[in-house]
């Protein structure tokens, strides 16, 4: 039994080094800034959450209480990262409305001063 958590523990330690690796690559290697974005939230979260997780069952084995920093850690994470991402996404966003391509209408809309119209959903019975 000792020798299945063991692998178990190894495993998560992998795997999280796995995601966090990809995640710094992409950082390094994708092109744009949202793709950029896109790697190490995704990735380092679920990397930083395996090793964290692993972190808590491995003193859970050795019959200690979990440690309160790693929980604490793990839900911090899990609650920034998101919204971090989503914050620089949408300054990202206000900061390329320039370089936005207009849609179609558009035109009379701005010597009208209005806003752009809403994109027509066709409806399909």
């Amino acid at each position: 039994m000792i020798t299945f958590i063991q692998i178990v523990l190894s495993l998560l330690l992998l795997f999280g080094c796995f995601f966090i690796l990809v995640g710094a690559l992409g950082l390094v290697k994708l092109s744009s800034f949202f793709k950029r974005l896109h790697a190490p939230t995704k990735a380092s979260t679920l990397g930083v959450g395996c090793v964290l997780v692993g972190s808590v069952c491995y003193h859970i084995f050795l019959g200690e209480d979990p440690q309160p920093r790693e929980l604490l850690i793990t839900v911090f994470l899990f609650i920034t990262a998101p919204i971090s991402a989503h914050m620089m996404a949408k300054a990202a966003l206000s900061l390329m409305m320039e370089k936005r391509p207009t849609l179609p209408g558009d035109e009379t809309a701005k010597e009208e001063a209005l806003p752009p119209p809403e994109p027509r959903r066709d409806e399909t019975p």
